[in-house]
């Protein structure tokens, strides 16, 4: 009987501590909710393009053999200054024996192909290999998507400015009702930019080959036009809520 007094009395205070405590209180009864946003243009220094080269014979002459074009293609990308570490094989196709097999063919009449993937950091050096290629082997010259080397630093600022608009936002509209602007609450930050133009937009580049439709005319020191990529626009959106004083 003893414990059965004593374990009632023990939950009967326990009950009392409890009631005692205070309701938890929101620190932030009033709150306001801002969006921030910055852009900029760059011009992309980071031109990846996929050029495939085809064995041929020309009527009359021997065939020439895809490991003589392939010399002649790294010989020219190194005339040009382009460095070995920006030049990679994409895909190869070789000859299908079973095929010729089946039309038991003697000679490989399918011409093997190679497409290489090279990384240019203008236009100038891009026009440079262009004009050393072997027409006959170049079977297409693609643009297949834009970058910029600086593309992390770039996020890293928009950010900030993205962040800085909102928070200017937010002291104009609680000015404009007699209110002032308190701490940030809560910041929330997209997964990613928002890209238009044509940085690593493979859908709309896939069939886009090297012209003028992708380029742009800039501004040399020189003071002279010369022809440069068309500018990859970016763009940060940031949602900020903030307290109200």
């Amino acid at each position: 009987m003893k414990k059965i007094i004593s374990l009632i009395m023990l939950t009967g205070f326990t009950a009392t501590v409890f009631a005692q405590q205070p309701a938890t209180v929101n620190p932030f009864p009033k709150t306001i909710t801002v969006s921030g946003s910055a852009e900029m243009e760059i011009i992309p220094d980071e031109i990846y393009v996929n050029i495939t080269l085809r064995e041929y014979q020309k009527k009359g002459e021997s065939k020439k053999e895809l490991e003589t074009i392939k010399t002649q293609f790294l010989e020219y990308c190194k005339a040009a200054g382009i460095p070995d570490s920006v030049i990679s094989i994409s895909s190869f196709t070789g000859y299908n024996n079973y095929y010729n097999f089946r039309r038991k063919k003697k000679d490989n009449d399918l011409m093997a192909s190679i497409v290489y993937q090279v990384k240019f950091k203008d236009s100038k050096t891009m026009d440079l290999l262009v004009e050393k290629l072997d027409d006959e082997a170049t079977q297409n010259f693609i643009i297949a998507s834009t970058s910029h080397s600086k593309m992390t630093e770039f996020r890293r600022q928009l950010k900030i400015q993205a962040i800085k608009a909102a928070k200017e936002k937010g002291i104009y509209l609680t000015e404009a009702i007699s209110e002032k602007l308190g701490v940030a609450i809560t910041i929330n930050e997209p997964d990613a930019l928002q890209y238009s133009g044509n940085y690593l937009s493979n859908n709309f580049l896939a069939n886009t080959t090297y012209s003028q439709s992708n380029m742009t005319l800039a501004e040399s020191d020189s003071g002279n036009e010369q022809v440069d990529f068309k500018k990859i626009k970016l763009r940060f959106e940031v949602s900020v809520i903030f307290a109200l004083q």
